[in-house]
């Protein structure tokens, strides 16, 4: 056995599909500000949801925020944005401002065989950049549970 294979026996390997997947992105607000007025309506309608795009009410940092979650959500998916498309990803508040995840379609196909049952999400923005982290929750495996 050599030191490296003494040093790692004891070690605990991660499960196959760990309970928690995380993901964050940050993003500049002047990027998404700069989309908005070169493309307009054709890269809101791409990426935003007619709700996001009603609650943003053309706002940047509220767009950018939106933004960064969709990315950070797409990282814990573990599938990135391409498979999944923006508009699959919806970033929504509720009556306290609290914001929350919904999946649609291909996202939410995804999250289900992976078996995601919660998302959380957290934004922030400064003058200069929008932040988003996502956690999602997976079900506990049994065999995990038991060892």
């Amino acid at each position: 056995m050599s030191a490296l294979d003494a040093d790692l026996s004891g070690a605990l390997a991660p499960p196959a599909a760990p309970r928690l997947a995380v993901g964050v992105d940050v993003v500049e607000i002047s990027r998404i500000a700069a989309a908005v007025t070169r493309y307009g309506e054709r890269f809101l309608s791409r990426v935003f949801t007619a709700d996001e795009r009603a609650y943003a009410a053309g706002r940047a940092p509220a767009l950018a925020v939106r933004f960064a979650a969709k990315e950070a959500t797409a990282k814990a998916l573990g599938t990135g944005i391409g498979s999944v498309g923006w508009r699959d990803i919806e970033i929504r508040n509720d009556a306290d401002g609290r914001p929350s995840v919904t999946l649609h379609g291909t996202a939410a196909d995804v999250a289900r065989q992976a078996g995601f049952l919660e998302w959380q999400v957290s934004v922030t923005h400064s003058r200069e950049t929008a932040t988003a982290f996502v956690v999602g929750f997976r079900a506990c495996d049994a065999s995990i549970r038991s060892a």
